[in-house]
């Protein structure tokens, strides 16, 4: 029984593949010039540019939403966002130790921005439109100094705030229909703002840069232009461009050292400004057909970093401005994993659009398989390595080459409602799918001809997972029909049928294959005996949410699951024990894998993350 998940050993998570490109300015560099961070689900990742070891900062409670870093680069600031009438919290990490110094809860629902004072004297924290309150913390303390709405009644959602860089009692705010300069009194424990005043100008301000004498304030808005503001007046100075305004707004601004501005756009484009004219300097500007959502400098500007919302970084050196892809990870929800046969070097995955080949020790990707505006629901690798098998939701089975991603062959019309479960035999020569109709259908492979041998009609629901017995003569599928079925691959008939009050999500065989372990809805896993389906235990293995993936370990003592509590379990099989958890993940699990080496745990989710643990024994 599951009863607390507490008193476990935690597994070590060695790597992440994955960014949360959706987050404005989520992508910074530290001020050593050596590291990256950036979110990843509930996961604050510092990452090193040079050996690409990473580094995680975990104890948030749901995504995180906005990071900041102090200017001497000593601490870094990460807010959340939660469910709604419930508090966001702030936490402050000590970037030499990695661990939590402040935990800061004032905020409703989600924190939009946070920003350090340049002494680290302060820190200021945004709510977003649920909360809608600007917070000064003393950094000192620890405590709340003051607060005050962070925008007027007829103003909306205020987006990002900015210190001054010579005072720590000044900053500046902005969002849709607002911009202001605030004031801190430390002796009246109060913060005051003066709003800037554009005229008959309205904007949508969605990022600040402020100069390093603070005579000017520099704002990209959604409208597409830049706005030049005086600081010691508040008053509206100058716009650029006036013709051509950037298209889907200006999303990243940064001010460097020699007065250039460079900008980022919703449509992909980095380009440069002069800060005293605002006018496009078209010598440096470059192209990315992504939207970008992050622009950050390192070092005095010889670097730039950019993070998109298709959740790549790249890298652009100043001199010759052209983008370089430095990171590349699924963009939606991750539905499979799986790795070939005997192989721990690489593994596979899958999601919308695309399958992925990655090395498993770097992590890095090696091979991108792209079908436009289709998902791919599982993934199988042919056990002599010679080609990719996968079913996809337009109901055809797509089969690529491991080494360059050339098709090899599509089997049309594979299942009517599309391809949810696919399974190779160990002789190369079948394939074993399941559809979204209930069917099971085995196909003879060769490798100019792809022909049905028999379609398998029982099930009445979705068939979510397929696995084949060593010998090829059996092969068992799970339903969300509440039903798996154990069946003949000489005869193509039922050998044994398992009932249970669930959508069964995964199965897998004992490595001895007298037993079957299943997971599903119910949050039960349940031990099943192949020869005439009784059960032999049920037991609870998840306190919330589906168990959604099951591998066993390859001595049978040991397994894993995973689902919808978004936590990865060890547990001993002959005691029903779990040893070890692993908490990392922000969405829900959709699958997971022991390596064949016995060396590492790969899972996914549905928040497009990739993490790989130290498997523990």
């Amino acid at each position: 029984m599951v009863s607390s998940e507490d008193t476990f050993e935690e597994l070590e998570l060695v790597s992440t593949i994955g960014f949360n490109g959706n987050i404005p300015h989520g992508l910074k560099i530290h001020p050593d010039g050596e590291n990256m961070i950036y979110p990843l689900g509930y996961t604050v990742v510092v990452e090193n540019l040079k050996t690409h070891e990473q580094k995680f900062l975990s104890g948030h409670s749901d995504d995180v939403s906005c990071i900041a870093i102090s200017k001497n680069g000593r601490y870094i600031a990460s807010g959340q966002m939660t469910h709604m009438g419930f508090k966001a919290v702030v936490i402050v990490w000590d970037y030499e130790t990695k661990q939590s110094k402040y935990v800061f809860t004032l905020h409703k629902v989600k924190v939009e921005a946070v920003a350090f004072s340049p002494n680290d004297k302060y820190m200021v924290s945004l709510g977003g439109r649920d909360d809608c309150s600007v917070v000064v913390w003393d950094m000192a303390t620890g405590q709340a100094l003051c607060g005050s709405a962070s925008g007027l009644q007829s103003a909306g959602t205020v987006y990002t705030v900015r210190f001054f860089n010579k005072t720590d009692d000044k900053f500046a705010t902005g969002g849709d229909k607002t911009l202001r300069i605030w004031e801190i009194d430390r002796e009246n424990r109060k913060v005051r703002p003066t709003e800037v005043r554009l005229g008959q100008r309205k904007r949508d301000v969605r990022c600040l840069v402020i100069d390093e004498n603070d005579e000017y304030l520099y704002t990209g808005t959604k409208s597409g232009d830049i706005l030049k503001i005086t600081i010691k007046t508040c008053l509206f100075k100058d716009s650029g461009p006036t013709k051509d305004l950037f298209s889907l707004g200006v999303s990243g601004l940064v001010l460097l050292k020699d007065g250039t501005l460079v900008l980022s756009t919703g449509k992909g484009l980095i380009t440069t400004m002069s800060s005293a004219t605002l006018k496009r300097l078209h010598n440096k500007e470059c192209e990315i057909n992504e939207e970008i959502t992050s622009l950050a400098v390192r070092g005095i500007g010889h670097q730039l970093y950019v993070g998109v919302n298709k959740c790549n970084i790249y890298r652009l050196n100043y001199d010759e401005f052209k983008p370089t892809c430095i990171m590349s990870c699924h963009y939606s929800g991750v539905l499979d994993v799986t790795f070939p046969h005997n192989c721990s070097d690489i593994f596979v995955t899958c999601s919308k659009e695309n399958i992925r080949v990655w090395v498993t020790e770097t992590s890095t990707e090696v091979l991108r398989i792209c079908v436009p505006n289709m998902t791919c629901h599982k993934v199988a690798v042919m056990p002599n390595g010679s080609s990719i098998v996968s079913a996809w939701n337009d109901g055809k089975i797509r089969a690529y080459t491991p080494q360059t991603g050339k098709e090899e062959y599509i089997i049309h019309d594979a299942h009517k409602q599309g391809v949810t479960a696919i399974a190779c035999t160990s002789d190369n020569q079948r394939i074993v799918s399941g559809g979204g109709e209930g069917q099971v259908r085995v196909w003879d492979i060769t490798k100019h001809r792809q022909t049905m041998a028999t379609a398998m009609k029982e099930h009445k629901g979705v068939v979510n997972c397929i696995k084949i017995r060593d010998n090829d003569s059996e092969c068992v599928s799970a339903s969300d029909d509440g039903t798996c079925i154990v069946w003949d691959l000489n005869r193509f008939t039922r050998n044994q049928i398992i009932f249970a009050n669930t959508l069964f999500k995964a199965v897998c065989y004992h490595p001895e294959e007298i037993q079957l372990l299943t997971g599903g809805s119910d949050r039960k896993i349940s031990y099943w005996e192949t020869l005439d389906g009784d059960q032999i235990r049920e037991m609870d293995g998840s306190l919330e949410g589906s168990i959604n993936g099951l591998d066993i370990s390859r001595d049978g003592n040991y397994f894993i699951s995973g689902g919808n509590s978004r936590k990865v379990k060890v547990w001993k099989y002959n005691e029903g024990d779990i040893t070890h958890v692993g908490e990392g993940h922000s969405g829900k699990i959709t699958c997971l894998k022991i390596c064949p080496n016995s060396k590492y745990i790969v899972s996914v989710s549905n928040d497009g993350g990739i993490l790989r643990w130290k498997y523990p024994f």
